[in-house]
């Protein structure tokens, strides 16, 4: 074979290499591109639910603080009727104790507050007074940053199938230009480089989560 001929198959050889590792490169760009953007949309999702319920904690915590008011009313005409030793309206009052504020109030009266120094400051102070919508809120309050969570982590891997774009154009760049050279030595350096470049972004793209 002539020395022609040996520069056409070397050269032969680089360019099948070449178009062989281009080829693979842009299918997992496109992938690495798919997912990125399956995990934008997990994230936008994710804070959206988050938001959601962000108001719904808000809406049950405005419950518990309307009910918490009234209770403090109510309890409010009932020391000043004691204090007044006015017993028909400190009857009357207590009569409309709501469901939740009454097993915290008999608690503190049984604790003697008036003799005993140690007793809680009000029936607020107990952890048995639960105003409706206080358990709700912070319920949703948990969820809420549970999603906030989930939205950052869905964009941490987002980020990273972005990035993984990035150093397979990488290699794409380094593919096409092994073929520039005339230098057979140098194409074939460029191509092991991008080789490299290849199996690293391969072995990241297995180890990273994926949405199919």
């Amino acid at each position: 074979m002539s020395e022609q001929g040996h520069d056409g198959a070397r050269r032969w050889s680089v360019e099948n290499v070449a178009v062989a590792l281009l080829a693979i490169t842009a299918v997992l760009t496109a992938w690495s591109g798919f997912e990125a953007s399956k995990w934008s949309g997990e994230m936008s999702i994710a804070f959206s639910r988050a938001s959601t319920q962000r108001i719904e904690a808000t809406r049950q915590a405005t419950t518990a603080e309307a009910a918490r008011a009234v209770d403090l009313q109510v309890f409010g005409i009932w020391l000043q009727a004691t204090a007044e030793d006015d017993q028909a309206l400190a009857e009357f009052s207590r009569e409309r104790f709501t469901e939740h504020f009454t097993p915290a109030f008999d608690e503190w009266l049984a604790a003697r507050p008036l003799q005993n120094p140690d007793a809680p400051a009000s029936p607020f102070a107990l952890d048995s007074y639960v105003p409706p919508g206080q358990v709700e809120a912070q319920e949703a309050d948990a969820r809420a940053d549970a999603y906030f969570e989930d939205a950052l982590t869905d964009n941490r891997r987002g980020d990273n199938y972005t990035l993984l774009t990035v150093l397979f154009a990488l290699v794409l760049f380094f593919g096409a230009l092994a073929n520039r050279f005339d230098s057979r030595a140098r194409s074939w350096t460029v191509l092991a480089g991008a080789g490299v470049l290849l199996l690293l972004g391969i072995g990241f793209l297995a180890a990273f989560p994926k949405i199919v």
